[in-house]
């Protein structure tokens, strides 16, 4: 029976199969132990791949361990050239990731997943070789076996007591689109050794003596069966949900890990892991910070962060709650989260408080519920206990040790002068006083030597027989108790409240940091701005060197900013950055890949995909290995990335709308100036053509009229062609002013001396005063606007056209005013616009450039042009010129 789907799940689905079509599909060769016949199954496959189904196979890595049988399936096959890797004096021989991409292959056979690189290879691991080559599309076949699986790991350990140092998460196998397990009985598999076609020699009688040992060849067969069906059973729930078959389960198994910074958590991870395999179950990783408790070590903190990216790699979703009730809050989630099986840690060493107090273990029993509690332990790797061991403890603080021994002796010379012997409620007030303010100041070990040294003075001082430490009266030991109680409590609400606060505070500056560098991107819009931003925020949060990496104007990947100590990024820095952009996946310190670079690199995902790179290398790197100081980093590196977008779109948009802009002007400029060039030069050309054709037969009337008509039209097209050089060279900035002081009156009778023979018998009236003073400006350009702004008055209105001026001590104010149409509502803007023609032009010529000129030469000037329409009809145009410094002195006569 099959069930209809929702137009979402029909979606997801389309858009998770188009991923998968993009990448490449892994074939894993899987098996249970060395010799049973992987490499040759795998090279089998391939040559059938090429010889029917004529694909491109090309052999990355495939290592026959001198089998005759293994070698002869190579013959045919195309190998690929290994690259020499020179280190401490020793060449080996590594995988050529680049050359495998640069060949591009349809099928790449790439033996030994597990395999660990040479140090200095772009990945530590060839399994993350092969993740590369899965995206960018190329098919892989692959081998490995059991023991390498990473929530295999300890429990191979526990069979064979070998650990396994090479392993794959099992992320990767469950994303490959085929797990092929190759089979073989031990008894046949020990057989094959003792022939030497696995070991030769003495290698072989050790591996039958040791790792394969029959039983561990049985027990490893069934890990790698159960992983197999496992895989198998997932492809049916896989393709169940693809054909819309109904669920089996109405609720499926959720369990959840509880983590610590403890070096016993791996295991718990691991088991977890294995758990929700086998349950084919979501499963949760959860840590719990207290703000109460002291800050982790940094080795502490280290670990954490490793435990907690275990679980992330092998597939968990890693959460962090924080508050005082470790037992509420993970079985809150629990119950919200419909979780069904906690795994905890076992106490490996039982405390005297847990005589008093219950430990998380007993409270989780009991206050469970329906959820099952799985409680394990588990050894830590040799590499941490040794860490763990060796790690210092903090030495005490003399000085607070000092101060609790010195104030109680101050208590007792206080209390004998003041109250005496005979007074011991109060002497036991004082000396409780006291305690609580070491308690409240100096710590828990300093308050409770500070009550210890409280009651041996108040019992060698106050206590019958005096000046012993012995007790007459075994009343007293109520007193005694209660001191020490009263500085066990008082000591450690002070501590946790100190805890809270130091925890608080925490919180609060990275979330003042994360405020302040949204707040500044907010206003930020260029991409130089939003990086310069975010690059001050990050140097001054995490003490680190910052290098952002974007493509430039080519589309190559480039360094766009990096902080002034930084050198010149090298080919290494350069290449780390390209990967990061073309996978979308951290590298760098503390990571993975090329984990030995100094230098953090996370990729900037916005919503449309990778806009950039961060670099960070900070000057101490152990602070990276902090879990807040990464999700820091990584909530910074968010912001940083939709900042960019943003900008990026911003720039997008302008460059858009400049487009559309210019498009505009080009149509508008073809339109105007086509009509207004067609004109003059047609006139031109008939009156020069009839002057030719009559030759001296014309009147000499008539040819001085028509050779006036050509002059005429000439000047009219030598202004239109003027009048579009001077708006490119206005636009462009290629004309730079050159400001004199210069005398308004002279300027205007210049203008109107230009416009003369155009004005005819137009009256212009100029209104100037006699004492205006000298106007800094361009007194071309000025005279050009006033050309302009007459002529334009002289076109377009009627009577007498005004020319006014007024001083003030800031500005020279200008009119020019005609009587006319006026100008229509809402045009007082737009008439100062390229090409832009009002309509009180009419049909009379020209191409809306003059006014336009008119405003870029005031705009130059720094000052402001306006238009209105006059009362009574007409039209004012007013423009301002700063009248900014000191004029020169006028000489004397």
């Amino acid at each position: 029976m099959t069930e209809r789907r929702s137009p979402d799940d029909l979606l997801r689905r389309v858009v998770a199969d188009a991923a998968r079509e993009r990448r490449g599909k892994l074939t894993v060769f899987f098996g249970a132990a060395p010799g049973v016949g992987k490499t040759y199954a795998m090279l089998e496959v391939a040559r059938a791949e090429m010889e029917r189904e004529k694909r491109d196979v090309l052999v990355g890595v495939a290592e026959t361990h001198g089998r005759y049988d293994t070698g002869a399936q190579l013959l045919g096959l195309q190998l690929l050239q290994k690259r020499k890797h020179h280190h401490r004096g020793v060449t080996v021989e590594e995988f050529d990731l680049d050359a495998a991409l640069a060949r591009r292959p349809q099928l790449l056979l790439v033996d030994e997943l597990a395999h660990t690189n040479a140090e200095g290879s772009r990945h530590p691991k060839r399994w993350q070789d092969v993740e590369e080559l899965l995206d960018a599309g190329i098919d892989v076949f692959t081998t490995m076996n059991v023991q390498h699986v990473e929530s295999l790991n300890d429990v191979v350990a526990r069979i064979t007591g070998v650990r396994v140092r090479e392993t794959v998460p099992d992320s990767v196998l469950e994303r490959a689109h085929e797990l092929k397990l190759v089979d073989l009985p031990p008894d046949d598999l020990l057989e094959r050794l003792r022939d030497g076609k696995v070991y030769l020699g003495a290698q072989a009688q050790h591996a039958i003596d040791n790792f394969f040992k029959k039983g561990n060849l049985i027990a490893l067969r069934e890990l790698s069966l159960r992983h197999t069906a496992e895989r198998v059973d997932a492809q049916m729930r896989d393709y169940r949900a693809a054909q819309g078959i109904e669920q089996t389960w109405a609720i499926s198994d959720q369990l959840l890990v509880a983590v610590s910074p403890s070096p016993y958590s791996a295991r718990l991870v691991r088991a977890a892991r294995r758990m929700a395999g086998s349950l084919h179950a979501r499963w949760f990783a959860v840590y719990v910070e207290r703000p109460s408790a002291r800050a982790l070590s940094p080795p502490a903190a280290a670990r954490l962060t490793q435990n907690l990216n275990l679980a992330e790699q092998l597939g968990a979703e890693v959460l962090t709650l924080s508050g005082e009730d470790p037992t509420r809050l993970l079985l809150d989630f629990a119950r919200e989260r419909n979780i069904t099986k906690l795994i905890v840690g076992k106490p490996l060493a039982r405390r005297l408080l847990d005589h008093l107090r219950p430990s998380l273990v007993d409270r989780l029993l009991r206050q469970s519920g329906d959820i099952d509690v799985y409680v394990t332990a588990g050894d830590p790797d040799e590499a941490e206990a040794r860490v763990e061991a060796a790690s210092p403890k903090s030495p005490p603080h003399v000085p607070s040790y000092a101060a609790a021994v010195l104030l109680p002796s101050l208590v007792t010379s206080l209390t004998l002068a003041l109250f005496g012997r005979d007074q011991i409620p109060d002497v036991v007030m004082t000396y409780l006083l006291g305690i609580v303010l070491v308690a409240s100041r100096l710590g828990f070990g300093a308050s409770l030597l500070s009550a210890f040294v409280s009651v041996a003075l108040f019992d060698f001082f106050f206590v019958p027989p005096f000046y012993t430490l012995a007790v007459a009266d075994l009343r007293h030991a109520t007193t005694f108790a209660v001191m020490f109680v009263v500085a066990a409590v008082i000591s450690g609400l002070t501590q946790r409240i100190r805890n809270q606060a130091a925890a608080a505070q925490e919180r609060e500056l990275r979330t003042a940091a994360l405020y302040a560098l949204t707040r500044e991107l907010a206003s930020a819009a260029s991409f130089e701005s939003v990086v310069q931003a975010a690059a001050r925020h990050l140097e001054k949060v995490f003490q680190a060197q910052i290098s952002v990496y974007a493509p430039g104007p080519e589309g190559a990947l480039s360094r766009r900013y990096a902080s002034p100590t930084l050198g010149a990024p090298s080919e290494r820095d350069l290449s780390i950055g390209q990967w990061v952009w073309t996978n979308g996946r951290e590298a760098g310190l503390g990571t993975s890949t090329l984990p030995s670079a100094e230098a953090l690199y996370l990729p900037l995902i916005a919503s449309a995909g990778c806009v950039g790179v961060l670099g960070l290398a900070p000057q101490a790197p152990e602070r990276l290995l902090e879990l807040h100081q990464r999700r820091q980093v990584e909530a910074f590196a968010s912001q940083l990335a939709s900042a960019v977008e943003r900008a990026q779109l911003g720039a997008a948009a302008e460059r858009a709308r400049r487009e559309v802009e210019a498009e505009q002007l080009r149509s508008s400029l073809l339109s105007s100036v086509s009509h207004d060039l067609r004109t003059p030069l047609a006139v031109i050309t008939g009156a020069t053509g009839t002057v030719l054709q009559a030759g001296g037969t014309m009147p000499e009337g008539t040819r001085k009229e028509l050779l006036g008509t050509v002059l005429e039209e000439a000047e009219r097209l030598n202004r239109l062609i003027r009048n579009l050089l001077d708006m490119t060279r206005l636009e462009s900035g290629a004309v730079k002013l050159k400001k004199e002081w210069v005398s308004l009156e002279e300027v205007v009778g210049s203008a109107l001396g230009r416009l003369d023979s155009r004005l005819g018998t137009r009256e212009v009236a100029v209104h100037l005063p006699t004492d205006a003073p000298l106007v800094p400006c361009d007194e071309l350009l000025i005279e050009l606007l006033l050309i302009n702004l007459v002529e334009n008055a002289s076109k377009y209105g009627q009577g007498a056209i005004e020319l006014r001026a007024t001083f003030s001590p800031e500005a020279a104010r200008v009119e020019v005013s005609d009587r006319g149409p006026g100008i229509s509502e809402g045009e007082e803007e737009r008439i100062f616009e390229k090409f832009h023609r009002s309509a009180r032009a009419g049909s009379r010529e020209g191409v809306g450039l003059g006014l336009a000129i008119c405003r870029a030469i005031v705009n130059a000037h720094g000052g402001r042009i306006s238009a209105r329409s006059r009362d009574g009809g007409g039209a004012t145009f007013q423009f301002t010129l700063p009248l900014g410094g000191t004029p020169p002195p006028t000489p004397i006569a």
